[in-house]
């Protein structure tokens, strides 16, 4: 069974985070291990608003040695890092290791359009994206690390792409969801030669909680399962919309998708 080393926080309402990513490999017939980074609570006496706990960084060493030097894996996947000495010490990893990596350039919880952390837009940027075998940004990240603001077409999207490629990702894919076409969810896929737009229907539901760590994972899934990084994409889109199309209510305020809608889906890459 191919291993997978997460360094990503947890999300206590189980919806997202290295709990989405877990679910998404177990699907998948991968093995995941996992390095918190951060700890996100919801607080139900304040409108479910995130608050963020990060973990230190000796805290995250200890937990990757564990996984890196006591185990070994097969690829990398990142999500959120609350610090730019952990976006630093996951581009090290990167290195020390010669890993391919996922690199979910995870900037602010659902919902909210300002970075957790603000300094690390530019770190992500810098340090590493550049390391990574392929990168899935929403709008709202495309336009951090591309330095572009506002992004609402699909000839953005691809600029904001071919930036985010020209810092050194090998493969890029921006997420737009149903913010640009509106009954469309389009993404738009950028290796340095042509773009390449991956559609669905628009899922109408309020419940996608998790869709963009459920989206990379499956990613990370397919590559280490011996998928192109295209057809890993193509991939975990129809993963993807699976899983939101039998999304659920959690509470009052948000509900997870249901990476187990795949089961007995058959999707082939």
């Amino acid at each position: 069974m191919k291993k997978v080393f997460v360094l990503a926080g947890s999300d206590t309402s189980g919806g997202a985070g290295i709990q989405a990513d877990l679910k998404t490999y177990q699907e998948n017939g991968v093995y995941g291990m996992t390095a918190l980074t951060t700890i996100v609570a919801q607080n139900p006496h304040n409108h479910w608003a995130h608050d963020v706990y990060p973990i230190d960084l000796d805290t995250v060493k200890a937990q990757t040695s564990t996984i890196l030097d006591g185990v070994g894996v097969d690829i990398m996947k990142t999500g959120m890092l609350p610090s730019t000495d952990i976006i630093q010490f996951a581009a090290d990893t990167i290195d020390k290791y010669n890993l391919d990596a996922v690199v979910d350039p995870v900037l602010a919880c659902k919902g909210q359009d300002e970075p957790v952390y603000p300094e690390n837009a530019k770190a992500l940027r810098d340090i590493l994206v550049p390391k990574a075998l392929i990168t899935t940004p929403n709008l709202f990240e495309a336009g951090q690390l591309a330095d572009m603001k506002n992004i609402t077409t699909i000839d953005e999207m691809k600029e904001a792409a071919q930036r985010i490629y020209e810092l050194g990702a090998k493969h890029v894919v921006v997420k737009g969801g149903s913010e640009v076409e509106g009954d469309r969810a389009v993404d738009v896929y950028y290796a340095g030669d042509e773009f390449t737009l991956i559609e669905h229907d628009v899922i109408d539901t309020p419940y996608n909680h998790g869709a963009g760590c459920t989206f990379a994972s499956a990613i990370t899934s397919a590559i280490v399962n011996g998928s192109t990084p295209e057809e890993a994409v193509y991939f975990a889109k129809q993963f993807i919309t699976n899983a939101i199309e039998s999304s659920w209510k959690l509470n009052q305020y948000v509900g997870p998708v249901n990476q187990y809608a795949n089961r007995d889906a058959h999707i082939q890459v």
